[in-house]
């Protein structure tokens, strides 16, 4: 007789999992939700991508970052050996691209940029110019070098080659 109480406390413990049934449920209906959501999210921007691909391929022109007015004028290039380590030497061919007319002569412009860049090139370090984060920060400040030069008048500095040797 003492064991039919304790049969009786097992089947409370056992049916005790049925208040979880709901709860589960109502997680997978949500968890179906989200993922048919984020899957038609997917398929709208693979569609939108598609035909943004196909109006490109169909010829539309990019407009043009500068107008017909301007010039490219190319530098000698630079060579320079970096300050640290001083064995290592850096060449940098680059143009500078500016307004047609506003600057009265373009070769002595040039060749104090190209000697304000090889100033600039002799004071930095091998750290500073690695990776592209690196390039990017020297072409921001020959940039910067280049406009206060020449008075804004320089629209952009552009590095063809650069070589580390």
């Amino acid at each position: 007789m003492a064991r039919a109480p304790l049969l009786k406390k097992r089947k409370k413990e056992a049916g005790g999992g049925e208040r979880w049934l709901p709860a589960l449920v109502m997680l997978t209906l949500i968890a179906l939700g989200v993922g048919s959501l984020s899957g038609i999210h997917l398929a709208n921007t693979v569609k939108r991508l598609a035909n943004a691909e196909k109006e490109a391929a169909q010829g539309t022109p990019r407009p043009l970052k500068y107008s017909g007015n301007t010039v490219i004028k190319t530098l000698e290039p630079v060579v320079a050996n970096l300050s640290e380590p001083a064995d290592v030497w850096v060449r940098l061919e680059t143009s500078i691209i500016f307004d047609n007319g506003t600057i009265e002569n373009p070769d002595v412009m040039s060749g104090e940029i190209r000697q304000d860049m090889m100033a600039y090139v002799k004071t930095l370090t091998l750290a500073q110019i690695e990776g592209p984060s690196g390039l990017q920060h020297l072409r921001e400040d020959l940039n910067e070098r280049a406009r206060v030069r020449a008075d804004g008048r320089v629209r952009e500095l552009l590095i063809e080659t650069m070589i580390v040797q």
